[in-house]
């Protein structure tokens, strides 16, 4: 239960004190998107805008290539999650991204939920409005641009080679084999050396630690991992407690 609570926040469903959504931005300037897909080899490449708006025969195009490539079902595709992603590469002086994940099916993320400690079961992958993408050498540069622009979630896998971006409430996170930390409604989560979730509450952590970033001091295994995000579960509880 509190591992499927932690996930939960992840994906944008439950929300600590202070959690707020992205407000509409106006739309990025006109630029031609090129994308590829490595599971199913496909590219994309061209405008998804002009003058009038998203033009709805190129998003039939990306709702199909985005699709869940593991049933070949799709969806429409939030056309506010392809702004995020233009302005993502514009942000970053990228001209080519490639798509990891998209949408996914309900029996596709129940299954990654059972095998992988980061689906989270009511993802936003499943309303088409999330993707993980790989940036090559720019991808640090593309992470840091979005957490600025503040236009949803934000994931950071440094150890994966890849990030999360969605158009659900704002929020971020830094899951890899030395860290995991959090920041939900301007709280900070994190543990300390002895594995213990931290919630920051003000400039002091709950329990009166401070907000100093402690890394693990090995690789984490996957078990590790699960407790981990079962401790960061809490962390709802402690910051209302609080």
């Amino acid at each position: 239960m509190d591992r499927r609570l932690f996930l939960s926040l992840i994906a944008g469903t439950v929300a600590l004190p202070n959690l707020v959504r992205a407000l509409p931005l106006p739309p990025p300037q006109a630029h031609r998107l090129n994308l590829v897909n490595p599971h199913t080899s496909e590219t994309f490449s061209g405008l998804y805008r002009d003058d009038n708006g998203p033009i709805p025969r190129v998003m039939e195009e990306l709702s199909m290539f985005l699709r869940d490539f593991r049933s070949g079902e799709q969806i429409v595709i939030d056309v506010g999650l392809i702004d995020f992603l233009s302005g993502v590469m514009q942000a970053a002086g990228q001209s080519k991204a490639t798509i990891l994940s998209a949408y996914r099916t309900p029996e596709t993320n129940a299954k990654l939920a059972r095998s992988s400690f980061g689906a989270a079961e009511n993802s936003q992958h499943l309303y088409g409005r999330a993707l993980d993408v790989h940036f090559g050498d720019k991808l640090a540069d593309a992470m840091k641009a979005a957490r600025a622009m503040q236009r949803g979630g934000v994931g950071w896998y440094p150890d994966s080679s890849f990030m999360h971006i969605d158009t659900g409430p704002v929020r971020s996170w830094v899951l890899g084999k030395d860290s995991g930390t959090m920041m939900v409604g301007g709280r900070k989560v994190r543990f300390n050396k002895k594995g213990e979730m931290l919630v920051a509450k003000g400039n002091r952590m709950v329990g009166g630690k401070t907000t100093t970033v402690v890394r693990g001091d090995g690789p984490v295994g996957v078990r590790d991992r699960l407790a981990r995000l079962r401790k960061l579960a809490r962390a709802e509880y402690f910051a209302r407690k609080g």
